[in-house]
């Protein structure tokens, strides 16, 4: 009985301790971002380079993603209204069958984006290495994400660690039944950036500096 006891008592305060991070590392992030985020066209500043972070075009049932078509929607309605003279598009390109950016490109050329203010990342596996990428390869130390609010803010959390001034244009979000596998990972994907800082983690490939004017 005892020892039941302090199997019990372990657990539970392995628990705490976890949610106590979860705690933390979200509202560390949350600040960091305060008055950094955009919604409206009119109200977000300038910036030369916009980021717009990778995800599949389609859901596992063959239907088109809304984190996708939200985000390239936001993305477009920044280039023509002139907030951003560039965008990288920086997703998983890990496979012949997989390319983010490629999909993404194709999708801003048909909406009537100029490719020469298109520059792909085929790196940017996760939203760390896309942030530490954006400035150890594009050269850039300023820009605006285009993603949700929820990737926006983790973005510009990490763009703060890397000496990046980020602002964020929130895309249109899915709705919290829709959402909710998302939204759950990304509570662990917040405390994921914490580990990776406290292990001197690196993007998975870095490579040849590409130059943007």
């Amino acid at each position: 009985m005892r020892s039941v006891k302090i199997i019990l008592y372990s657990l539970l305060t392995l628990l705490a301790i976890v949610l106590l991070a979860i705690f933390f590392c979200n509202r560390a992030i949350t600040n960091a971002a305060r008055g950094k985020l955009y919604s409206t066209i009119e109200d977000i500043p300038y910036n030369k380079t916009g980021l717009l972070p990778g995800t599949s075009k389609y859901l596992v049932a063959g239907f088109l993603n809304p984190y996708y078509t939200y985000r390239m929607e936001a993305a477009v309605r920044l280039l023509k209204a002139g907030k951003i003279t560039y965008i990288i598009i920086s997703g998983d390109n890990s496979s012949i069958y997989y390319n983010e950016p490629a999909l993404m490109r194709a999708d801003l050329l048909k909406a009537g984006i100029d490719s020469a203010c298109i520059y792909s990342d085929y790196a940017g596996f996760r939203t760390f290495d896309s942030m530490v990428r954006l400035k150890a390869i594009f050269g850039q130390d300023s820009v605006t994400v285009i993603s949700q609010p929820f990737q926006n803010e983790r973005a510009i959390y990490i763009a703060s660690r890397e000496g990046i001034a980020a602002i964020g244009f929130n895309a249109r979000d899915v709705n919290a039944r829709g959402g909710f596998k998302v939204q759950f990972r990304e509570k662990l994907a917040r405390v994921k950036v914490f580990i990776d800082y406290l292990t001197g983690a690196e993007p998975k490939f870095l490579g040849e500096k590409v130059n943007i004017p």
